[in-house]
């Protein structure tokens, strides 16, 4: 029988991890502050050997950097969103492609109904949660994991700057609008009218949020968000 305190460590991890991240994602703690492993343990009220597992998990995702002794939240970094942007460019569109030569209907309908669910609350974490349920939905339906994962890597490196892309309602009905059409188009069985769909997505939601932050990248910078690289890569 396993002694309850031998999962303490993992839990303890796993929930630190969660916290972490969820502060990291959301701006709480703010790109290129500082953070060390014991204002982690103080603030989290964590021992030492989940804060480091936590940490080394979060530089594994990109969110962290390494510094000798100390750890920092990494910058916004633009080009690294330009190089992101081009990669679910390519990828994505191949995966709407995918999905419309292997989804049966019912796994259509799922994806639908999670698209639908989430369209009624009108708050930024909903935003959020339903482009990464669809983009990730719409992924699967291919039935590649590779092609999963890469498209999950790189909304993980990208849901700090969705923040900010999902930050009026306007902006979320554009972005549902837009999902639909696309799933719309899987549903016919167009894969060339859901790929182009899909491409104009990601290349249109990449556009917005670099001229945004270009636009306010003075203000964003006095907010104590570290910002880098170039918005006309």
């Amino acid at each position: 029988m396993t002694d309850p305190t031998d999962e303490t460590p993992v839990s303890q991890t796993a929930q630190l991890y969660d916290n972490l991240r969820a502060a990291i994602l959301t701006l709480d703690i703010a790109p290129g502050e500082r953070i060390s492993e014991r204002g982690l343990e103080a603030r989290f009220h964590a021992s030492r050997t989940p804060v480091r597992a936590a940490l080394s998990r979060l530089e594994r995702e990109g969110l962290i950097l390494h510094e000798g002794r100390s750890w920092t939240v990494t910058p916004i970094d633009l080009d690294e969103i330009a190089s992101l942007a081009e990669l679910r460019g390519v990828l994505e569109p191949a995966a709407a492609r995918l999905a419309v030569a292997r989804a049966g209907s019912d796994a259509l309908a799922e994806v639908r109904a999670h698209l639908d669910a989430l369209r009624p609350t009108p708050d930024r974490q909903s935003g959020i949660r339903m482009g990464s349920t669809f983009h990730l939905d719409l992924a699967a339906l291919g039935g590649n994991r590779f092609v999963t994962d890469a498209i999950a890597d790189a909304l993980t490196r990208l849901e700090r700057t969705r923040w900010i892309e999902v930050r009026t309602p306007e902006a979320r009905d554009a972005a549902w609008d837009e999902h639909s059409a696309i799933l719309d188009a899987v549903q016919a069985g167009d894969a060339d009218r859901a790929a182009e769909l899909l491409a104009a997505h990601v290349a249109g939601t990449n556009d917005r949020l670099l001229a945004f932050i270009a636009q306010e990248r003075r203000r964003l910078r006095g907010a104590g968000m570290a910002i880098v690289g170039s918005p006309d890569r």
